[in-house]
C-alpha cells in the first residue's frame, strides 16, 4: 500500500495515480450523495405516492485520467498494462463478497477510503500512445457508500470483570469495591472520529467460555455461546460484504450467536464510546481484540 503524501493522489486497487506518478487526473465525478435506494409507494386508492424509506445504493466513482510519459511511448505502454493488471486481479474479481479499495488525497484532510470494485478500466484511444499519451476511463464502484478513514484503529482487553448487571448480591462483606473508582481510566475506551457508526472487526481468543461483548453507550450486544481452547479463536466481522462469525479461521460459528445478537447493528458511534465484556476463563490469559475504521459521511 503506497503512502498518499501528496494533495488529489488517488490509488485504486493498489495502483498509485496523480502527483508524481505517470497518471494524470483531470476530474472524478462521484464523490457526492451515493444513489438512492427508494421505496416508495403508490397510493392503492388515489393521487400520489406514499414515501417509504430511502436507503443508500453505491457510489459510481468515475475517474477521467490519462497516461502522460513525452516521448517515451514505452513506458506509456507499460503504465497501461499495469492498469489492466489491476482492473484483473482475479483475488476480488473471482470471489463473492471480496473487496478492493479506493484512496483519496484531497486537501486540507488525512487520506480516506473507499470500499468496492473496479468496474472499468479503458484507453479511450490510443492513437497518441507515440507521443507517450493515452486518455483512460476508469470506473469503481464504492459498494459501501460510507467514506472510511485510511487509518485502522485497534484495542486489545483483557476479560471484563464488571457486569451489566446492578446491586449487590448478599452477603455483602467489607471493604466494599465496584471495579475502577475514575471510569476514565478503564481500558476499554474507543474514538470514532466520524460522523457516521464504525462497523468493527472483533477477535476473541481462547481459553474462554461463553463471551459476551457490549458497547455500554448503544446497549448493543453479541453473545457467544461456544467454548475456545487454548490457541483457538473466533472472529467477528461486522463489516458490509462480510459480516461472519469465523471459529479457528475456516469453520463457521454463526449459529454460536444469541437471537438478540444482531451484527448489522453492532456499531461503535461518533465520538467516545466504550466497549466492555465478560466470559468465562479460569487463566486470565482470553483477549478481546477489536479494529475499526472512522466513519464520514464525505471527504
Amino acid at each position: 500500500m503506497a503512502e498518499l503524501n501528496k494533495d488529489f493522489q488517488i490509488e485504486v486497487g493498489g495502483l498509485l495515480m496523480g502527483p508524481g506518478t505517470p497518471y494524470v487526473i483531470a476530474d472524478v465525478p462521484g464523490f457526492g450523495t451515493p444513489d438512492l435506494r427508494s421505496q416508495d409507494v403508490d397510493s392503492p386508492a388515489g393521487d400520489g405516492v406514499f414515501p417509504g424509506v430511502d436507503y443508500y445504493g453505491m457510489r459510481a466513482v468515475r475517474i477521467e485520467a490519462a497516461i502522460r510519459t513525452p516521448g517515451d511511448p514505452a513506458a506509456a505502454a507499460d503504465a497501461l498494462a499495469a492498469l489492466h493488471r489491476m482492473a484483473a486481479t482475479a483475488a476480488v474479481r473471482k470471489k463473492a463478497g471480496a473487496l478492493t479499495s479506493l484512496r483519496v488525497k484531497w486537501p486540507g484532510r488525512p487520506a480516506r477510503r473507499f470500499y468496492g470494485r473496479v468496474r472499468r478500466a479503458e484507453a479511450i484511444t490510443t492513437a497518441q500512445l507515440i507521443h507517450g499519451w493515452v486518455p483512460l476511463d476508469l470506473g469503481f464502484d464504492a459498494l459501501d457508500s460510507t467514506v472510511h478513514d485510511d487509518v485502522e484503529q485497534s484495542l486489545v482487553l483483557p476479560l471484563d470483570i464488571s457486569q451489566d448487571a446492578f446491586g449487590f448480591k448478599a452477603p455483602v462483606i467489607a471493604p466494599i469495591t465496584t471495579g475502577v473508582s475514575n471510569p476514565a481510566t478503564r481500558p476499554g475506551w474507543m474514538t470514532n472520529r466520524g460522523d457516521l457508526p464504525a462497523f468493527p472487526k472483533l477477535r476473541i481468543s481462547g481459553p474462554v467460555a461463553n463471551p459476551r461483548v457490549w458497547i455500554a453507550e448503544t446497549g448493543k450486544a453479541l453473545q457467544l455461546a461456544l467454548t475456545l481452547g487454548p490457541g483457538e479463536y473466533v472472529e467477528i466481522d461486522t463489516r458490509l460484504g462480510a459480516r461472519w462469525v469465523v471459529k479457528n479461521g475456516f469453520g463457521s460459528a454463526q449459529t454460536a450467536l444469541s437471537t438478540s445478537s444482531r451484527l448489522d447493528q453492532f456499531q461503535i458511534p461518533p465520538g467516545r464510546s466504550e466497549l466492555r465484556w465478560t466470559a468465562t476463563d479460569y487463566t486470565n490469559t482470553t483477549r478481546l481484540a477489536i479494529t475499526w475504521r472512522d466513519a464520514y459521511t464525505a471527504l
